[in-house]
């Protein structure tokens, strides 16, 4: 669907060269959702604006449906974009306009008789929850709102490819999971390729099949959303899959486990697939061997491909009877971490 080979974005500013984009290559699936994360200044938000060239590239190619998107002429590009919808941060609303009158905003400019302008608008607004609010004017709208309507727009003209430039960093939690709902239930639907960019780790965990990670205008990391979690390669991806894993609350909940805890058995922490494996293998454990198991802390964090989960217990007992209990979690295919052993 979306082929990039060696993508480059250098910005010279007085006598100083800035790679934005350097070598990026990547292929995203028809019909997937494809998440690039990174850190402010990491090079994403330039990369989104590549691929419909509002940033012309250094030097590289792109093609989104066969057609080489890097060579196309103005008129021709003006054409191809028609089927690449495109979702700002900040909205991008024409203030002027009410909802139902920017969602046609697309419309007018290519072409579209009003008469079907009128009901291909009716149709996005019902689409993205917005019925009853389409005469209102955008400082009548939530944020929320505000969003939805730049999907709505973005959406005008059938695009086959849907890139998103931090759509959700403006909006509230529960806002942002209802924008989120809203892309996932259009993906369903239309079948349309997302390509979403953003700096949280959980925009990528609730919604996409495939992430990239980017580090200073590179690509450093690319794989299934569930195996970048589970098993993340580059310390940069480290850093962002600990915002999922890991809380603040729970630090400082084991802070005070540490210091309640006699000096006996071990304080062990369990990385584990599947939301009842912890409870079934803890059984199991507790039946098998000669050992007493207090669970401490538990934390599970659901993908759009899986369950993963992190439990904290303190196990007590003769130190070879730990040992067969611990072998025993192993072979379930759980990851063991020793945080504190006795001496």
């Amino acid at each position: 669907m979306i082929s990039i080979r060696n993508l480059k974005k250098v910005f010279t500013l007085k006598n100083d060269s800035i790679k934005a984009v350097d070598s990026v290559t990547l292929d995203i699936e028809k019909g997937e959702i494809f998440g690039v994360i990174g850190y402010s200044g990491a090079g994403k938000s330039t990369f989104i604006r590549l691929l419909n060239r509002l940033e012309e590239p250094t030097a590289g190619e792109i093609l989104i449906n066969d057609e080489r998107i890097t060579s196309l002429s103005r008129e021709s590009l003006r054409k191809a974009r028609q089927e690449i919808g495109m979702i700002f941060q900040h909205f991008n609303l024409l203030w002027s306009r009410t909802a139902a009158e920017n969602i046609e905003f697309p419309l007018e400019i290519a072409g579209v008789p009003k008469d079907n302008r009128k009901e291909r608008v009716q149709e996005l607004i019902n689409l993205v929850g917005l019925s009853g609010r389409e005469n209102a004017y955008p400082a009548q709208l939530s944020g929320g709102q505000k969003q939805r309507v730049g999907i709505a727009r973005a959406l005008a003209n059938n695009p086959k490819v849907l890139l998103c430039d931090e759509p959700t960093s403006a909006l509230n939690p529960d806002t942002t999971n209802s924008i989120l709902e809203l892309l996932l239930d259009i993906n369903k639907k239309l079948g349309i390729t997302i390509v979403l960019i953003t700096h949280e780790m959980s925009v990528i965990r609730k919604v996409c099949d495939r992430v990239a990670v980017m580090d200073d205008g590179e690509v450093v990391e690319v794989g299934e959303t569930y195996d970048v979690f589970t098993t993340p390669q580059h310390e940069t991806t480290k850093k962002f899959v600990e915002q999922i894993t890991t809380d603040e609350a729970s630090e400082g909940s084991l802070s005070s486990i540490l210091e309640k805890i006699d000096d006996q058995g071990e304080l062990l922490q369990l990385h584990f697939i599947g939301e009842a494996t912890h409870q079934i293998l803890i059984s199991d454990v507790a039946k098998k061997f000669p050992v007493q198991i207090n669970i401490l802390h538990g934390k599970i964090t659901h993908t759009q491909t899986g369950v993963l989960g992190k439990i904290i217990i303190h196990m007590t007992g003769d130190p070879k009877d730990i040992e067969q209990a611990k072998q025993f979690i192993i072979d379930a295919s759980v990851d063991i971490e020793v945080i504190q052993r006795a001496d």
